[in-house]
């Protein structure tokens, strides 16, 4: 027998092992205003300095193009804000407008390009990078911004009803890669939401209504009250009536706030994404129809498909699919496009395999969000076939019948 090494009370197999746990607190204001850019109104000075109110904040614009075109003055409206608020705050740079809507996120480049004028304009971590634009400008400029020096102080302006009421609100950043949406990105919370609202009355109605699709989600599996709201309001919504359409994106926004704070898992660590009701279609649609569809509208053919799939699997009754397919249809979404007939060599419908790209996504087990009632929603780990085939000529038949 051989003796032991080992010092004297200890073993060869003895592990030495180290837990470090801790826990960071995050928060943000969401500021919801009008006229930001006024030399009169403090709501983006406050929110750039919340942490500093007397310091002195070196500030770095990006400007969506489609925002840059649609107000040919905020360039030169941004310049007199900074010095209005001088010395508290003042431009790193001039104002870098970048390309819009999802060639954003689809251009490789634009990531290093960015990086590269943060640099130029020698920011650190202290100073602010302000967003001023849609969605996907707010994902891939939030994501360069997030990796800069290991995070800058990302404040949006979201200019969009879908960046207000849903993806500008969230912690969320990232780009396109390999055909893939979001394939690349981080969680990253912003510093400060700023929502003025007047930049929605310069988008086009195609763009207005597209945002509404992410509140009637939410409502749809957290808000029955708000649900209801929706179809009353239905009418006003379409028209844009601009009183309506505020109040659809502050409790929009805040049933979005409410689960990122109070749901457990804001990070998606787990394989559960609760909040994406409808999106597993939606991203595989998007890249089918070459982004043809905007986010919103195939998020719309996406929880009509979800809403009739869970009628199918016995979860939902069919009255439920029917008010929530009746209200996205009230708002002016058709439910239907044609991408989603494609199919594979093998004959199987390629909308399909977004399945298993959202389950890819984060790992784990496939996790779809379904409803029970209005309301309410359920997650699932498995999808029938045959079920989802189904729900699919039904929401075929019923889109021919409504073109007839």
């Amino acid at each position: 027998m051989t003796a032991s090494t080992a010092p004297e009370g200890r073993h060869e197999d003895d592990t030495a092992r180290i837990r470090q746990r801790f826990r960071v607190d995050y928060d943000y204001p969401v500021v919801f205003t009008h006229g930001v850019f006024d030399v009169d109104n403090p709501a983006l000075a406050d929110a750039v300095r919340r942490r500093e109110p007397g310091g002195r904040h070196r500030l770095a614009v990006a400007v969506d193009a489609g925002v840059a075109a649609a107000w040919p003055d905020l360039t030169a409206r941004i310049a007199a804000y900074a010095r209005a608020f001088a010395p508290g705050l003042g431009l790193a740079a001039p104002p870098l407008t970048v390309p819009g809507g999802e060639a954003a996120k689809n251009d490789p480049e634009l990531p290093l390009r960015l990086l590269g004028w943060l640099h130029n304009a020698g920011l650190d971590r202290h100073s602010a990078l302000l967003i001023v634009g849609g969605g996907a400008v707010l994902d891939a400029v939030g994501y360069a911004g997030a990796t800069f020096h290991r995070g800058l102080r990302v404040v949006r302006l979201p200019t969009t009803v879908l960046a207000q009421d849903d993806s500008g609100v969230g912690v969320k950043n990232g780009v396109n890669a390999f055909g893939v949406k979001n394939l690349v990105g981080c969680f990253q919370p912003p510093f400060a939401v700023v929502n003025d609202l007047d930049f929605l009355a310069t988008l086009s109605p195609r763009d207005r209504r597209a945002g509404m699709a992410e509140a009637v989600k939410v409502a749809a599996i957290r808000d029955a009250h708000f649900f209801r709201w929706l179809g009353e309001n239905s009418g006003a919504l379409r028209a844009f009536a601009p009183e309506a359409v505020e109040t659809l994106v502050r409790r929009s926004a805040a049933l979005h706030l409410r689960h990122i704070a109070a749901g457990g898992d804001p990070f998606e660590d787990g394989s559960a994404r609760p909040l994406d009701f409808g999106h597993w279609a939606a991203h595989k649609l998007e890249s089918l129809s070459g982004h043809a569809l905007r986010h919103g509208e195939a998020v719309a053919v996406g929880m009509a498909l979800d809403a009739r799939y869970s009628v199918e699997a016995g979860l939902l009754a069919a009255a439920e699919a029917e008010a929530l397919c009746g209200l996205l249809e009230d708002l002016g979404f058709r439910l239907w496009h044609p991408a989603l007939d494609l199919h594979d060599r093998r004959g199987a419908r390629r909308v399909m395999a977004g399945l298993e790209e959202f389950r890819a996504h984060l790992g784990g087990a496939l996790t779809v969000t379904l409803l029970t009632a209005i309301g309410h929603g359920v997650e699932v780990h498995a999808i029938d076939a045959e079920g989802m085939e189904r729900a699919l000529l039904w929401l075929r038949a019923r889109d021919a019948a409504r073109c007839a």
